[in-house]
């Protein structure tokens, strides 16, 4: 009996011991939880000015600004291309404008104003958020000159109020041909909207991206400021007094960039002429009636050359996010930044609504002609916006019951650019030039044939066909990217995959200098 009770006591010790155990262990629990859900609730420091650099996206965001210097058509200054040379000297003699500067679109000789206007506005919109983090690295003085060279051809492309020339060349007489673009004798055809053939798109790209130039030549070159402000408004002024698709009124522009509407280059263009001026008007434009008829509030779509409302979205969400003056109370804004958040929600990989288009490997995948465009632009875009977030100190977005920190957004930026930078199944890095590998047979002519070969407009095709790597590097260029399953068919016939294009390179600056460092965004672009 005596041994019984000495047993029983010992246990009933045990287990009171255990049972203060588990009470101790659910307190402490609850406290953690407590001060996490805190945690998650305070907004994270703002960031100062450009702090340490990452050497990773650095020497990418040197290498991809090379392509633009390899895509300038015109005559050259303080070429740094050694297998380039003046091109495209007499594109515009036709009707008496000097349209030789400018940029060639991909692989081909090509001017197509629409996605050179967007170059342009990504380039403007990359400056202006991250040019202190690209002159870190010294990369601001070539990205304005770059931008310049585009814009200067915009100025000259716009003769009169209602005309604008939007294409330099045949496409069907420039593709049968395989040259260098120095030794080019072919006929390069003028094409235009004006009044009787107008095209709202393009137009209304064009303000965008004389728009948001303007703001970025503004302080070191005030009159040439001016001039691009003056042209955006009487281009948005034709894209909107004449609304009409320029594909359905040029079909022939179709077959290259065919567009799926109009709608939304007009509140693009409008948003960033808000911007450059401060007039309300525009604001009211965008957030107005035109807000609701084209701005898909609620539904998010893909930030492309071709469709800019996500763009739109994010650039709008930043007069919310700091709390620009005398917009308080605008329900379209809090429309456009909700839009926004939808677009994030929708690209973070553990959000309820994450997309499902992406490879096993992470990569956002949407299209398989030219795949990268999208991940790119969505980690632009995702990059921007974790960056708001953090300066306006604005801890968290909410999609369905999750909710996700500004460093969440950022993760998924670095994710995309880790993609192409090599971190991927092929290990292969799709920017030109960056790392041990990368494409050699890229579909560009330049870079494909001998800087010294003397080639006419058809018997260049050898180098095309040719079995040997590009003798010249066409260094910076991204090229489409991989397939859904993650292969790449490193072919120069394989235009699909292979061709990279200026655009590209304007998203991919983009995102590189938002990753180079860290610093706090800015408040106004004025």
């Amino acid at each position: 009996m005596g041994k019984q009770s000495k047993s029983g006591g010992c246990l009933g010790w045990l287990l009171a011991i255990v049972i203060l155990a588990l009470v101790v262990g659910a307190i402490v629990y609850a406290v953690k939880q407590k001060i996490d859900h805190a945690n998650d609730n305070k907004p994270s420091p703002v960031p100062g000015p450009p702090g340490a650099i990452d050497k990773k996206y650095a020497d990418a965001l040197k290498i991809a600004m090379q392509f633009f210097d390899i895509q300038k058509s015109g005559k050259l200054v303080n070429n740094k291309i050694s297998w380039r040379g003046d091109s495209g000297l007499k594109d515009g003699n036709e009707a008496n404008l000097d349209l030789s500067k400018g940029m060639y679109d991909a692989g081909d000789h090509m001017k197509f104003g629409f996605p050179m206007a967007f170059t342009a506005t990504v380039l403007s919109w990359a400056i202006l958020e991250y040019g202190d983090q690209m002159a870190a690295v010294n990369q601001l003085e070539p990205a304005q000159q770059s931008l310049k060279w585009i814009t200067d051809f915009l100025i000259n492309a716009h003769p009169k109020d209602n005309v604008l020339y939007i294409q330099v060349g045949d496409p069907d007489l420039d593709h049968k041909c395989w040259e260098r673009p120095e030794n080019m004798k072919e006929k390069r055809a003028l094409t235009q909207v004006n009044i009787t053939v107008p095209g709202t798109e393009v137009a209304a790209e064009t303000a965008a991206a004389m728009a948001s130039a303007s703001l970025v030549f503004k302080t070191s070159n005030s009159a040439y400021s001016s001039t691009l402000l003056k042209h955006a408004k009487q281009l948005f002024n034709f894209a909107d007094k004449y609304p009409a698709s320029y594909s359905e009124n040029i079909p022939e522009v179709a077959t290259y960039y065919n567009s799926t509407g109009y709608g939304d280059e007009l509140l693009w263009a409008a948003s960033w002429l808000y911007h450059a001026t401060g007039d309300r008007s525009y604001l009211d434009y965008a957030t107005g009636e035109n807000g609701k008829q084209f701005a898909s509030w609620g539904s998010p779509t893909w930030f492309s050359w071709d469709n800019k409302n996500a763009g739109t979205q994010v650039l709008l969400s930043r007069l919310s996010l700091f709390g620009a003056k005398g917009v308080s109370g605008n329900s379209g804004l809090r429309n456009y930044r909700s839009s926004a958040e939808g677009v994030m929600c929708g690209l973070l990989p553990k959000s309820p609504s994450a997309t499902s288009s992406r490879t096993d490997g992470g990569l956002v995948w949407i299209s398989e002609w030219n795949a990268l465009q999208h991940p790119v632009a969505s980690a632009f875009l995702a990059a921007l916006y974790s960056d708001y977030m953090l300066t306006s100190q604005t801890a968290k977005i909410t999609c369905g019951d999750h909710s996700f920190k500004p460093s969440d957004l950022r993760k998924f930026a670095k994710s995309q650019a880790d993609y192409v930078l090599g971190k991927n199944p092929l290990k292969m890095s799709f920017l030109v030039g960056y790392g041990d590998k990368y494409p050699q047979y890229v579909h560009h002519r330049g870079a494909s044939i001998p800087a010294d070969a003397t080639t006419g407009c058809t018997d260049g095709f050898k180098w095309l066909d040719s079995t040997e790597p590009n003798p010249n590097v066409a260094v910076g260029g991204l090229v489409g990217g991989p397939f859904l399953n993650e292969t790449y068919i490193d072919s120069r016939n394989n235009s699909m995959q292979a061709e990279p294009t200026t655009y590209n390179s304007a998203l991919i600056v983009g995102l590189l200098s938002s990753l180079v460092t860290t610093s706090s965004a800015v408040k106004s672009f004025t």
